[in-house]
């Protein structure tokens, strides 16, 4: 029965980090008509992300996370936060916050990297901190 549990943790985990390293979150750019906003449009760029490659980052985690992510959003291109969805159990938390600093990383190199777990009801249940001089992730 561990065992079991055990591998789907570890596959979930491996899909995830193949999915955020493989796949690029940057390619999209912006179109030159978008200059002038709406309101709503503005509102929607400020809850994925305050910069264009942190708004394409957070929609492309929540677009190629199979339902396992229900929101998120990036500030400062260091800070990713994701509100998961009831299906993760809470053994696969740690690895899925794994994975999206592997790939927030790979995404955004050269800096020390955040990533908040929220849980459904919104409340932070891990932190996961990315640390570029000795390429270590710190869990709080």
């Amino acid at each position: 029965m561990k065992i079991t549990r055990y591998l789907r943790s570890a596959l979930v985990a491996l899909f995830l980090v193949l999915t955020l390293v493989t796949t690029s979150a940057c390619s999209a750019a912006p179109k030159a008509d978008q200059s002038v906003l709406s309101p709503s449009s503005a509102y929607s760029q400020l809850e994925r992300g305050d910069t264009a490659a942190g708004q394409n980052f957070g929609n492309w985690v929540v677009q190629t996370a199979n339902g396992l992510i229900q929101d998120a959003y990036v500030r400062d291109n260091d800070k990713l936060g994701v509100v998961i969805s009831p299906k993760v159990r809470p053994t696969e938390v740690r690895p899925l916050a794994r994975s999206l600093v592997q790939g927030f990383h790979h995404n955004f190199p050269n800096r020390d990297v955040s990533v908040l777990v929220y849980a459904p009801d919104k409340q932070l249940i891990l932190t996961a901190n990315y640390d570029k001089s000795t390429q270590q992730v710190e869990y709080q």
